[in-house]
């Protein structure tokens, strides 16, 4: 069985995805940028960019059960190379001692304002 999950209160996405799925004991959260709560793209401090993301993982992931701290798979697409130092200072600011298995590429992205985009698998079993 796969449920569908998706914030409350916040816009549903402008493309077809479900912010998240759980299948059996895991939860698959699709790819968050720094949405602010009405729906619009934050724009500024690049640090504060990816703190909003990992916010919005967050939220995403409590919508389907599940916690950071059971985040077991990261994807991370930033826009410039130069942007990985920052990036992972906030990141293990944020996960501390539960770092998850990440990969992280450089893309282009189709929003000229974003950054930084997380996608996430968490584990939510016994």
């Amino acid at each position: 069985m796969v449920e569908r999950f998706h914030p409350e209160g916040r816009p549903t996405p402008p493309v077809p995805l479900s912010s998240a799925t759980r299948a059996g004991d895991f939860v698959f959260v699709s790819g968050q940028v720094a949405n602010l709560p009405d729906g619009s793209v934050y724009i500024g401090d690049f640090e504060r960019e990816v703190e909003l993301t990992i916010d919005n993982v967050e939220l995403v992931l409590a919508a389907a059960g599940a916690r950071l701290d059971q985040v077991t798979k990261i994807g991370a697409y930033l826009s410039n190379p130069l942007l990985f130092a920052p990036f992972n200072e906030v990141y293990r600011r944020r996960f501390g001692d539960t770092l998850p298995a990440r990969t992280t590429v450089v893309v282009t992205f189709g929003h000229p304002d974003v950054r930084v985009e997380i996608d996430a698998v968490a584990y939510v079993g016994g």
